[in-house]
């Protein structure tokens, strides 16, 4: 490492420390954004099974919300679930504000690393080529490979900048999808519980009340 910060320069050391930083996010959002951790396909039957049985308790309430984020929203509407059918969505949309802002963490840091990198990259460029320069100007070009070797090393930084910059975009964008397609899925179950709460929705959007589809 210690060579490749000498052939690039300085600029080198923020690209790579930019580097760990990228990798320790990818590596933990795979960890965390994990979909059957994130929202078990059973939180939904189990708590219908309980609805259906009366055998909803406090107990059981504080055991869903500390299995999983989709618990979490779950228990919060079933807890407001006396105070009407809009105080429940309500309480949902808040609790579900908290957990995709839990979903998103640190996806925007590795946004800002795939940006910022090849800019550090051009950055150490231009002033590798500046440097070049200064000795063109003070030593003329009669060395032609020594020329070349200040070229070579003035690219790197861009390079490693770009080495950078495009897996973080990739996986930026993939934690993204991913993010709303977890929260796409707590968002139907939500709307499944208040319907079973509540029973169904009045009317579809563009249907009157009491019109059947």
């Amino acid at each position: 490492m210690q060579d490749l910060v000498q052939s690039g320069g300085w600029m080198m050391l923020p690209i790579l420390i930019s580097s760990v930083v990228a990798l320790a996010i990818v590596g933990e959002r795979f960890w965390t954004l994990r979909p059957n951790k994130l929202a078990p396909p059973g939180t939904l039957p189990q708590v219908r099974g309980w609805l259906k049985k009366g055998q909803l308790n406090a107990q059981r309430l504080k055991t869903l919300r500390e299995e999983s984020p989709l618990g979490r929203i779950l228990a919060t509407g079933l807890a407001n679930a006396r105070h009407g059918r809009d105080i429940m969505k309500e309480s949902i949309q808040e609790e579900a504000t908290g957990v995709v802002h839990d979903l998103e963490k640190y996806l925007s840091t590795l946004g800002s690393i795939a940006a910022i990198a090849p800019l550090l990259g051009l950055l150490g460029t231009v002033i590798g080529m500046i440097d070049v320069f200064a000795a063109i100007m003070m030593h003329g070009t009669g060395d032609a490979a020594q020329l070349a070797g200040g070229i070579s090393q003035a690219l790197l930084t861009t390079a490693a900048g770009l080495v950078v910059a495009i897996p973080a975009i990739f996986f930026h964008r993939f934690f993204v999808r991913r993010v709303e397609e977890i929260t796409v899925g707590m968002e139907q179950s939500a709307v499944h519980l208040v319907d079973l709460v509540h029973g169904e929705r009045e009317a579809t959007p563009g249907q009157t009340p009491g019109e059947k589809t």
